[in-house]
């Protein structure tokens, strides 16, 4: 059988044929990419020519393209819907690439052609394209001795391959520790259409007439909010904050301590005080010490606001508050001091119209771009969905993928990725694909969602626009392809319309009646917006500070004890409090140990939020909702990706720096 990867793919945007492909087609694919990816480097570097950006960085942006396409495609299943073949052939090939990369940016005959461009002629983009190809080498070792960088590669394909089993316990710990329950009576409190998709979670893992409350990523799962039964409670909260310390066979912890040493040697070698500085020099952020100090603004003002949430909390409850009661209790506050009831809200959020009427629509407002489902196309799985989106004059600008429902085979959270990057040099447009993990309701039920997934909905899609309108010469330069604390800002702008008036009203309708969301409910929701800012800061500012507490260790200091060292970098960050833990703990932080994506940058969705809530500020001065915004926005700044510094994107959009201010105010800290 021919090998669909092998050559690009035919249909729409170059989606890949999924259908037609194998596990074993991945892995010849990716083997085959490797080797012929290595083999052009190696022509790169033999070019007797001297270098030139023509025939150096332009050549290395054309080269790698079969194991782009593969890659792209196979780490999409492996995040997505990884069976066991996926994951065992992930373990075989992540040390592989690893392994790959170093051989590129430790390739000094590459290095000194990059180093020989004259970039005197070139446009911006171009010059830019060398600088960071330069950067790169160098944070990955150039300067080394050959017994340096040997070291260095060693510890990369051990890291890798720590990420992966990280990654894979996490994911298996999260199936295992579900709630098993034979009683529907112990789910008082959950909506019924919730109760029903326990039920056929249940059913299918193979335990029909019982109920299956699954586990979500973070800490704090959803159903405390609910629950009636305080036991159960207590039972969800604790399972939660249990995985991966537990001491059973997916106890994380020799990973996490071997990770800790492994990722302070890399930094020593390459000149860091520590992980983080490594980690920090490859971002926005002027430098580690900046970080540190915002954070430190932040801590104990966050504190504050828990504690009087705290106070209140109690006197609600008239009992000891335990950590399982805090979003039980909050709940009631929201219900009975601002009169709102999220729980009331959900058949107002049907995933269809949120979709089509709220985050849609609010793109074609402001940017003119339109959405056309194409049945004719198919994911990675059935449950995958696919709309071509076009530009206002009707021209294709890409595909949108949307794969919204939890399964076995997905890792928690939500993200988003990319199969095909636009570039102008390539001659491609994006395919983006957004991943969720809501409840699948029984067949022929709606999917309503709560207001914490419809805020997820939206902020994936602003990492899709980010994406979709990627308008760049270079692929290095497309889409998301920024630094990490630059990736989550658009994203976290694309909230900004979740509750703007004209957006709401056209999405949140009741899902049997059609009747609009009340506009009295609608006043309550604005007037109870800082309630809960205080939990929600002090739970994120824990995970992000406990981020940072691993990776400025040194080697020899990494500890033994893991829950021990966890309790006191809290403590010593002065976000440690007895009923709010870390969004993430450590057993089952997938950002920082699952590969090294938010590894000492967990900070940078607070540090992109500055940026976000200045931007906010922009749109209401400027008359929010208009085309003429959005053209602006994505002119100066969506389209740009990494192409130039991304925060000249941001000045240029904004006319100067951003300002804290309006981050303080939003999450009532000021």
């Amino acid at each position: 059988m021919t090998n669909p990867l092998m050559s690009p793919s035919n249909l729409p945007y170059g989606l890949p044929p999924f259908a037609g492909i194998t596990v074993r087609h991945y892995s010849e694919a990716i083997e085959e990419g490797l080797a012929s990816h290595l083999k052009e480097i190696s022509e790169i570097v033999g070019n007797t020519e001297p270098a030139t950006f023509e025939n150096t960085a332009v050549a290395m942006e054309r080269s790698g393209l079969l194991l782009n396409r593969a890659a792209a495609a196979f780490f999409t299943l492996v995040s997505a819907d990884a069976t066991d073949t996926i994951k065992a052939l992930e373990t075989e090939l992540t040390p592989k690439f690893s392994a790959h990369q170093d051989a590129i940016y430790m390739n000094r005959g590459l290095y000194e052609r990059f180093a020989a461009i004259d970039t005197g002629g070139v446009d911006g983009e171009s010059a830019r394209l060398v600088q960071e190809y330069l950067k790169e080498f160098r944070q990955s070792g150039i300067q080394l001795d050959v017994v340096g960088q040997q070291r260095l590669r060693d510890i990369n394909t051990e890291l890798s391959r720590l990420g992966t089993e990280f990654g894979q316990r996490v994911k298996e710990g999260m199936k295992s520790r579900a709630l098993l329950l034979s009683d529907a009576d112990q789910l008082a409190g959950l909506q019924p259409e919730l109760i029903t998709g326990a039920a056929e979670a249940a059913k299918t893992a193979g335990n029909d007439g019982k109920y299956l409350l699954n586990l979500i990523q973070p800490s704090n799962q959803p159903a405390l909010a609910v629950l009636e039964n305080r036991d159960l409670r207590r039972r969800l909260y604790e399972t939660s904050l249990a995985r991966g310390t537990d001491g059973s066979a997916l106890d994380v912890r020799d990973l996490v301590k071997a990770t800790a040493r492994l990722r302070a040697e890399k930094a020593a070698l390459l000149g860091f005080a520590n992980f983080a500085e490594l980690v920090v020099d490859q971002q926005t952020a002027p430098g580690f010490g900046e970080v540190q100090a915002m954070l430190g603004r932040l801590a104990p003002a966050a504190l504050r606001s828990a504690r009087s949430e705290e106070a209140v909390l109690a006197e609600v409850a008239g009992h000891q508050l335990e950590p399982w009661d805090w979003a039980y209790y909050s709940s009631r506050v929201r219900k009975e001091k601002f009169q709102v009831d999220e729980q009331a809200l959900r058949p107002y959020f049907s995933l269809e119209t949120v979709l089509r009427d709220g985050v849609f629509h609010a793109a074609t407002q402001l940017f003119g771009v339109t959405f056309h489902e194409r049945d004719d196309l198919e994911g990675y799985h059935p449950d995958v969905r696919v709309w071509e989106v076009r530009n206002e004059d009707g021209r294709g600008l890409g595909l949108f993928l949307g794969d919204y429902y939890t399964r076995e085979t997905k890792r928690g959270g939500a993200w988003m990725n990319s199969l095909v990057e636009q570039s102008a040099l390539l001659g491609t447009q994006s395919v983006v694909i957004n991943n969720l993990n809501i409840t699948k309701p029984a067949p022929g039920e709606p999917t309503l969602l709560s207001l914490d997934e419809v805020r997820t909905v939206f902020h994936e899609f602003g990492h899709a626009l980010h994406g979709l309108f990627s308008h760049v010469t270079y692929p290095r330069f497309s889409g998301t392809s920024v630094p990490r604390d630059f990736v989550e800002y658009p994203s976290q702008v694309n909230e900004m319309w979740i509750m703007w008036p004209e957006v709401l009203a056209n999405y949140a309708r009741h899902h049997a009646t059609g009747e609009a969301l009340p506009q009295d409910t609608v006043d309550k929701l604005h007037e109870s917006e800082l309630w809960g800012e205080g939990f929600a800061t002090t739970e994120y500012l824990g995970a992000a500070l406990l981020d940072l507490s691993w990776h400025v260790l040194a080697q020899s200091d990494v500890p033994e004890d893991v829950l021990a060292f966890e309790a006191k970098a809290l403590a010593d960050a002065g976000v440690a409090h007895p009923l709010i833990p870390p969004r993430y703990r450590t057993g089952y932080f997938q950002h920082i140990f699952a590969g090294a994506g938010y590894a000492a940058g967990y900070y940078s969705y607070i540090w992109s939020e500055v940026l976000d809530a200045d931007t906010v500020e922009w749109f209401k001065e400027n008359g929010g909702l208009t085309r003429a915004n959005g053209e602006h926005f994505r002119t100066e700044l969506l389209s740009r990706g990494n192409s130039r510094d991304p925060l000249d994107s941001f000045r240029t959009f904004r006319g100067r720096n951003a300002e804290l201010k309006p981050l303080l105010k939003r999450r009532g800290l000021n």
